[in-house]
């Protein structure tokens, strides 16, 4: 006697994958008008937001320039840093979970 068995396949979703905040932190020695630059380069902001941000940034002392996958918060994180050392300023970024 032969058996037959069924075998139930299970839909398998895509996870969302996480998401990091890259953000700007304050320093008194970056121009502002080069973080603006910065945030209209690598992060693709007009002008008006570059500006929203930075303020952000002087005044609180971080500032969000965007949320990414790592992979590429990671990449964002490096273009700012060898932008501001190129132009010898010290900005910084930092990467933090969502």
């Amino acid at each position: 006697m032969s058996r037959t068995q069924t075998k139930t396949r299970e839909k398998s979703q895509t996870a969302t994958p996480k998401q990091w905040k890259v953000l700007l932190l304050n320093d008194d020695y970056t121009p502002m008008d080069f973080v603006v630059e910065v945030l209209m380069q690598v992060f693709r902001k007009s002008e008006e937001e570059a500006v929203r941000v930075m303020l952000q940034v002087h005044h609180a002392g971080a500032g969000l320039a965007g949320v990414y996958t790592f992979e590429v918060a990671e990449t964002k994180v490096m273009q700012v840093e060898d932008m501001a050392r190129s132009e010898g300023h010290p900005l910084q970024c930092s990467l933090e979970p969502e």
